[in-house]
């Protein structure tokens, strides 16, 4: 019963990281209707944002959260202005070949100039501590990360719901030639979108580094938990983006410590193929 608790516990606290990963492709899915491959690299750049920071500068790597937001904003600029807007003019898989193509590019951009080797931090307030609640044990990384995690998605819903630009952005989403008709710079909320799915996940990345190591593959594995999650959840949808990454900290935690750790991920690739043929729009898609 104990481990149970400490199970759920741990994949509540993770799951709320793997809402905040799933945001940003919820956020640009929704605005523009197109899949972004490489952004689980957009984590990995906010990773080594983070752990490059904190190490050079000898900073806190909390602190780090600010600059790992600024790279993850202007990295999904630039991935718009100088791409994505040319491939929207061409067929759907010239658009998912793009996105592809940016993914490998950035990889092997970090393998070329880092190495392959994994890098983790060892200093920080949150690193390598705990606390007894009960009987559970609380890892402070994991517990700090879901905290802010949670405060970063609640920013962003926030400006999303109750905000002209959050409504501006909306509205694109909805129909981008009404938007257009109603005065609203379409060019302008599109490239804001990919901005911000850059620097949610940024933020995710920085936050992760605190307990997790960092090498130029690690997209991968957190791109394919952001589409089962987003898939989910429902293309689009924020809430969605977040209700469905609690469920999916709890199956990779619960599948892990009760089947064992080598299929917690096939987990994930089985709920993503569920969902995908039982319910495509996902529990609260359009």
């Amino acid at each position: 019963m104990e481990m149970l608790l400490s199970t759920l516990v741990s994949a509540l606290l993770m799951g709320m990281l793997f809402a905040l990963v799933a945001l940003g492709l919820a956020i640009i899915f929704g605005v523009m209707n197109i899949v972004n491959f490489a952004h689980g690299e957009f984590l990995m750049v906010g990773m080594y944002t983070a752990f490059l920071t904190a190490t050079i500068f000898s900073i806190e790597p909390l602190l780090t959260l600010p600059i790992a937001a600024m790279v993850g904003f202007l990295l999904g600029i630039a991935s718009y202005y100088m791409l994505v807007r040319y491939l929207l003019k061409g067929p759907m898989i010239a658009q998912l070949l793009g996105t592809f193509g940016l993914m490998i590019f950035l990889r092997y951009l970090a393998m070329c100039i880092f190495g392959p080797d994994y890098k983790t931090l060892e200093h920080g307030l949150l690193i390598g501590k705990s606390i007894m609640w009960g009987p559970v044990v609380l890892s402070y990384p994991r517990l700090g990360t879901a905290v802010l995690s949670m405060l970063g998605f609640g920013i962003i819903y926030w400006m999303m719901d109750y905000t002209r630009l959050g409504k501006a952005l909306k509205a694109t989403a909805l129909d981008v030639e009404a938007a257009g008709y109603m005065g609203i710079d379409t060019e302008k909320m599109r490239g804001l979108a990919w901005g911000l799915g850059g620097a949610t996940v940024g933020i995710a990345g920085a936050l992760l580094i605190n307990f997790y190591y960092v090498f130029p593959t690690i997209g991968i594995l957190f791109c394919m938990i952001a589409f089962a999650t987003v898939a989910l959840g429902g293309f689009g949808s924020i809430k969605g983006a977040f209700i469905a990454g609690l469920i999916m900290g709890m199956i990779i935690d619960l599948g892990g410590t009760y089947l064992g750790p080598q299929y917690k991920f096939a987990l994930i690739y089985l709920t993503f193929f569920l969902v995908v043929v039982i319910r495509p729009k996902g529990l609260f898609g359009w």
